[in-house]
């Protein structure tokens, strides 16, 4: 898209998020005013601070030929989603990617982000797993035995909704909360029983160790990922210009991967260190691919807030439509 094209459909794009708001999507969307886009120039000056998982974005952008932005982008790199809405709400980052959990407790919290776009994945690699030759067999036989996790994690609701379909509480089993890193130690130490993790993790921990899988997301889990920025990025005209080119490029790296599996597991393991027979199972396992943000994205991750909600994992109840602001539907959607 030419330059002067990509104006032209942002200042559109900017119209369209009115009138959304002004339906009712996103309440806090439709009252807080949409910058103008900003030329070329002033484009250009921009430092996009981007908060990234394991390699994630910035290898999958890296492995599409477009990691090259009309703007500069400073990527900081976190162990999971929630300490990554956290420096996005605190103004440290301006948007990021994460799972379906890490929002649903950034707005609990009241945080300062935003979800602006969306994508779903697989859910196979959403996995609880067990140690090879563990005698956990089923989501049952987990009473009254330790499970690693990240709070606030997709694996967190991962791990809710399993228990929950088995009859299980929170409260039946004991949760310890690690991040990824120190997870993969105390499970190979055989400190805890099982592990709920996702991908590059779950396909290293397979490989390297055998471990095996109690159950997986299917029936369960919604597969969504969001892009979230902060509100401050949102309201400055410059940023918001950015982050408009930057959701559309995640977008287009994202199906731009599923007919490139080689180059984004090659990307994939480079950026991380991780064996490329690591990353090229986790991306055979199927990418994320660019959804609309519509109603029934929202009604899935408001049905497992009230799930949160209800097992006294979330501290409130929450209307997830108050922090999901589609401002850039119409520019991604010419891509999807």
């Amino acid at each position: 898209m030419h330059r002067r094209d990509f104006l032209a459909a942002l200042a559109l794009s900017t119209t369209a998020a009115g009138l959304l708001g002004a339906c009712g999507r996103s309440p806090d969307a439709a009252s807080a005013p949409v910058p103008p886009p900003v030329g070329d120039a002033e484009l250009r000056r921009v430092r996009l601070r981007v908060g990234d998982q394991k390699g994630n974005s910035q290898s999958l952008l890296r492995s599409a030929g477009l990691d090259r932005a009309p703007y500069a982008i400073e990527w900081s790199t976190f162990t999971s989603g929630p300490p990554l809405l956290e420096a996005a709400s605190a103004g440290a980052i301006d948007i990021g990617g994460v799972g379906n959990t890490p929002p649903l407790f950034a707005a609990a919290a009241k945080r300062n982000v935003k979800v602006v776009s969306a994508s779903k994945g697989n859910v196979t690699s959403d996995a609880l797993i067990v140690p090879k030759g563990s005698p956990l067999r089923r989501v049952e036989d987990l009473r009254g035995k330790k499970i690693a996790l990240a709070r606030g994690s997709s694996a967190h609701g991962q791990v809710l909704l399993n228990l929950r379909q088995a009859g299980l509480t929170p409260d039946d089993v004991e949760l310890v909360i690690l991040q990824p890193a120190d997870a993969l130690g105390a499970f190979n130490g055989g400190e805890v029983d099982a592990w709920a993790i996702w991908d590059p993790y779950f396909a290293q921990v397979q490989l390297e160790t055998g471990a095996e899988v109690l159950v997986d997301g299917t029936g369960i889990s919604n597969g969504l990922d969001f892009q979230v920025a902060s509100d401050a990025a949102l309201s400055d005209a410059a940023k918001n210009t950015a982050l408009a080119d930057y959701v559309v490029r995640v977008a287009q790296a994202q199906i731009f991967s599923d007919a490139h599996r080689p180059e984004r597991a090659k990307a994939w393991a480079e950026d991380t260190g991780l064996p490329l027979e690591v990353t090229r199972r986790a991306t055979d396992a199927g990418p994320n691919l660019p959804i609309p943000l519509d109603d029934s994205v929202i009604r899935s991750s408001q049905e497992l807030a009230d799930a949160f909600v209800q097992a006294k994992e979330i501290p409130r109840a929450f209307d997830f439509a108050e922090y999901v602001d589609t401002r850039f539907e119409q520019r991604l959607a010419a891509v999807r």
